[in-house]
């Protein structure tokens, strides 16, 4: 055992010696021992960026010809003052003079307004109304039948003129989406006292003019030509 291990040893020994002269023959340790050191390294230098250059010009405004040779206007700052609208205050309505007509009274103005119609012809668009407490104490506003509306009156609101029995005008307001007379409508009622169950006969003469035809509900009748 002895005596292979020495021979072993030196066949080990042999290779070794071979291996180094041949390291050495080709400078490999030097490579070796210069891959080892580490070089130091460079700074990669740093891209400097070139300011940014703006190139300012004067430009002509392009104007109007119209205005072209005219001095510029001058802005002046305007402190408006705030509109305040006063609000308006509502007193409660005394309803306890109110007079209400009974049917009978009604369906009789109605009648008598029927038959005025029929002597008036069909030569002008005509329809009647008989007054309710909306009509000529409430709300004042006065709905006109839908179908008159249409074939006879225009399409868009407006002012309408209403005729009564002295030839005096009164401009109404006409709603023509609402199918109705608004403001004015109040002060005609008012200055010709027209009741609950007044019946009021409205003949159309032109385009926007009506004139009026009051039958009361007392009795007393306006169907002269007005």
């Amino acid at each position: 055992m002895v005596a292979k291990k020495s021979a072993y040893e030196e066949s080990r020994q042999k290779r070794m010696e071979e291996n180094k002269k041949r390291m050495e023959a080709l400078n490999l340790h030097k490579l070796s021992q210069a891959l080892k050191i580490p070089s130091p390294a460079k700074p990669s230098p740093m891209k400097r960026s070139k300011p940014r250059v703006v190139e300012k010009q004067v430009v002509v405004v392009r104007r109007s010809s119209r205005v072209a040779n005219k001095p510029a206007p001058v802005l002046k700052e305007v402190v408006l003052d705030r509109v305040v609208i006063p609000r308006r205050i509502s007193k409660p309505r005394n309803l306890s003079n109110r007079v209400y007509a009974t049917d009978e009274a009604r369906a009789k103005a109605m009648e008598k307004a029927e038959k005025l119609q029929s002597n008036l012809g069909s030569d002008h668009p005509i329809f009647i109304k008989s007054m309710l407490q909306s009509h000529v104490t409430g709300g004042f506003w006065l709905g006109l039948p839908v179908d008159f509306c249409r074939r006879s009156l225009p399409r868009k609101d407006g002012v309408i003129t209403l005729i009564d029995e002295d030839a005096d005008e009164y401009q109404v307001i006409y709603l023509a989406r609402k199918n109705g007379l608004s403001g004015g409508w109040k002060g005609f009622a008012v200055a010709h006292g027209l009741l609950d169950g007044d019946a009021v006969v409205f003949q159309l003469i032109k385009p926007t003019a009506l004139k009026v035809y009051i039958i009361r509900v007392n009795g007393s009748e306006q169907g002269n030509s007005l």
